[in-house]
């Protein structure tokens, strides 16, 4: 069986999971999560991930798959969506593809840059040169600036996965990439885009930063930070980031609940810039008549 994939995609808030979880029952199939926090365990409130009996109705991928201190990336993302595609046609399964970090979804369509052979010599030679993490920044930089502009001197892993390019193939990253371009992970992708007015959604995000603050949003925050300090880069996220101000006694409940808000609606409108100009064939409806349309 060849199974079908789809992607449900929208602005944060507008009732994608609920849709998704819809359309995977009437569908036989399993649910992948684009979520770039929901990926993360204890993250729970925050990250409004479903809860344990809506994950219990359908099997969900791309959920409580790493701590908050392991190294999340889109490589990572697209190794995950082919285990998961993998077990879809094995267990006679169709795909919904839900969440709202469209990013790694517009990789999947464009894929990424395959890597040169690493041997055990290459890892061994790079692990010792990592021990001087901005020697290493330092030298890439100088051999290829442009690859390097956007990588900082502590990003350890894309630092080390430079280094492993130029240690395999003996050219810079950038000119790696550009004689090896990537290839589209999949090809055969409806996708369907939730169409909700601003005013609506901004309401629904401010009854949700209601609901996160009432659940235990506080308690949470502040498991994470005792758990595994402010280092990690899931900490910066929206709804951590202001409960810490909070905590540091910058701002007051009212403004904190108040920043969430509209640090949420900042990023629901990123959201629907992005979807709206990144992919080509989409399908927009309002969340009522999106359900229709996909099981038609």
């Amino acid at each position: 069986m060849t199974p079908r994939q789809l992607a449900i995609i929208g602005p944060t808030a507008s009732g994608k999971s609920d849709l998704a979880i819809k359309v995977a029952q009437k569908l036989n199939a399993y649910i992948l999560s684009i979520d770039s926090l929901s990926i993360y365990k204890e993250i729970d409130i925050v990250s409004a991930k479903p809860s344990k009996e809506e994950l219990a109705q359908i099997k969900h991928f791309g959920i409580n798959e790493l701590f908050v201190n392991e190294y999340f990336s889109v490589d990572i993302f697209i190794d995950l969506y082919k285990k998961v595609y993998a077990t879809c046609k094995e267990e006679g399964k169709n795909l919904v593809i839900v969440g709202g970090t469209s990013f790694y979804l517009k990789s999947l369509l464009e894929g990424l840059s395959p890597l040169p052979p690493i041997s055990s010599e290459h890892r061994l030679h790079v692990k010792h040169k990592l021990q001087n993490l901005q020697e290493c920044h330092d030298f890439l930089t100088k051999i290829d600036a442009e690859h390097m502009q956007k990588i900082t001197p502590h990003d350890k892993y894309r630092i080390e996965k430079a280094l492993l390019i130029y240690e395999a193939s003996q050219l810079p990253p950038s000119q790696w990439f550009k004689q090896n371009p990537p290839k589209p992970v999949i090809t055969d992708l409806q996708i369907y885009n939730i169409d909700v007015e601003r005013e609506v959604l901004r309401e629904r995000i401010q009854k949700r930063t209601q609901k996160m603050y009432e659940q235990g949003l506080i308690d949470e925050v502040c498991f994470l930070e005792q758990k595994y300090t402010r280092a990690p880069h899931a900490i910066g996220a929206i709804g951590i980031v202001e409960v810490l101000d909070y905590l540091d006694g910058k701002i007051e409940k009212e403004e904190m609940l108040s920043l969430i808000s509209t640090h949420t609606a900042q990023l629901a409108k990123r959201q629907q810039t992005f979807n709206r100009t990144q992919f080509a064939d989409v399908t927009s409806a309002k969340l009522e008549d999106l359900e229709e349309l996909i099981l038609s």
